[in-house]
């Protein structure tokens, strides 16, 4: 074998200039998809990271129903506080979560005592909301990075429509699940950009000055994000807490709780789904070009190297020899162009991280590119790229270990 490698290696050398150019295609092609998936993926997880700390969290859970009645924000499928405290209770235990926040949401109207209009509002405990949404105080660019008792955080659009400036004195008046109305006033404390997506519009106020603007004769609570302490695991602790939950079931004998995941929860998943395909069809460009530049330089050196073949098989070479003289040279030229394609790829990569590249996603501003090629996607492209060429090569290689020597000898 170690011969048959010395042969190949000699035999590609001698034809330097066809070597050099499907070599070169091999590495082309390597770059290209290795710097798409950088790329790509960084804007991918920036976008789901804004999406996810900056509102959603990484899990909700709700009273089964609610997501389906979303838009309405009905406060008749509130989980009561006995199913809150059970849920709380199964979540405390979980070594998977980092943080948990409990939410109300409703809506109401919205007064500067001069203008009046509708409002979304999203009742936290701050603390804890902070430490499950982590960019949420950066969006907040005016004012103080807290909210207290008394305070609502106004959003940036709601703000500028009625010129409702840090300080100004409000009123907030809503509707309970009875029908009783019921107003109160808030001092802004300051003003929330908003993010592209369902919630990128929400007021928020402290959750205990909710439960007495909705008159709560006990906490309530509309859903509660999660955050996972490793996101990579996201899809198997749904499993386990859905699982977990499944269990709980309400007067009916119904399940009493829904989990959804950040995916299920925003269109923006399917603008992910748009990125994983793209990806997709661009590893498919790399097989191609690795196939056809293998494919191509094989047949040719068949071609040129019938008389060659003819000579070794007639002093007794077996067929399979042949066959495999011809596979390690096209796993040689895989090896080569992966090697060197891998080098430049991630050269590349490292000089757009030094560029400090920046862009815009919805309404934050500056967000730098910060492009990674993981191992795991290093080894996946470039075993595919040396298997494809070791496939590539087969043809030329069989039709090359089948010829009559005589008549190869003959071959002019």
């Amino acid at each position: 074998m170690g011969n048959l490698f010395k042969i190949a290696v000699r035999n590609l050398l001698r034809y330097k200039r066809r070597t050099l150019l499907t070599a070169s295609l091999i590495t082309i092609g390597i770059v290209f998809v290795l710097v798409f998936l950088a790329v790509s993926g960084s804007f991918k997880n920036m976008m789901i990271g804004q999406i996810t700390d900056s509102m959603l969290g990484h899990l909700q859970v709700h009273r089964k129903g609610y997501v389906a009645s979303i838009d309405n924000l009905p406060l008749n499928l509130n989980l009561k506080a006995g199913a809150a405290d059970r849920l709380k209770s199964v979540l405390d235990q979980q070594s998977e979560i980092a943080a948990y926040s409990p939410r109300i949401k409703f809506g109401g109207m919205f007064s500067n005592f001069v203008e009046t209009t509708n409002i979304r509002l999203v009742a936290v405990y701050p603390e804890r909301e902070f430490s499950t949404v982590p960019l949420l105080p950066s969006r907040i660019v005016e004012g103080e990075k807290t909210l207290s008792r008394g305070e609502i955080l106004v959003p940036t659009l709601l703000a500028k429509g009625m010129g409702v400036k840090v300080g100004d004195t409000v009123v907030v008046v809503a509707t309970n699940k009875d029908g009783s109305v019921n107003g109160r006033q808030f001092r802004v404390s300051g003003v929330v950009e908003g993010v592209t997506g369902p919630g990128g519009r929400d007021g928020y106020i402290h959750i205990e000055d909710a439960v007495e603007l909705l008159r709560m004769e006990e906490p309530e609570v509309s859903e509660v994000a999660i955050r996972m302490k490793d996101f990579s695991k996201l899809h198997r602790f749904s499993k386990k807490i859905e699982s977990l939950l499944s269990g709980e079931l309400n007067k009916q004998g119904k399940p009493l709780f829904e989990v959804h995941s950040w995916e299920q929860l925003t269109p923006f998943y399917n603008i992910a789904r748009m990125i994983d395909m793209m990806t997709f069809f661009i590893k498919l460009m790399l097989i191609a070009i690795v196939l056809i530049s293998i494919m191509n330089v094989m047949i040719m050196a068949v071609y040129e190297r019938i008389r060659e073949i003819g000579t070794i098989a007639a002093i007794g070479t077996l067929p399979g020899k042949i066959l495999s003289l011809f596979v390690i040279e096209g796993f040689c030229l895989g090896i080569v162009g992966a090697v060197v394609g891998d080098i430049v790829g991630i050269a590349i990569v490292y000089i757009l991280n030094l560029s400090r590249i920046t862009f815009d996603f919805g309404q934050q501003k500056g967000l730098h590119l910060s492009a990674t090629i993981t191992p795991a996607d290093l080894l996946t492209i470039s075993v595919t790229v040396i298997i494809v060429s070791v496939v590539a090569s087969l043809q030329p290689a069989f039709k090359a270990s089948r010829m009559e020597p005589i008549k190869a000898l003959r071959h002019v």
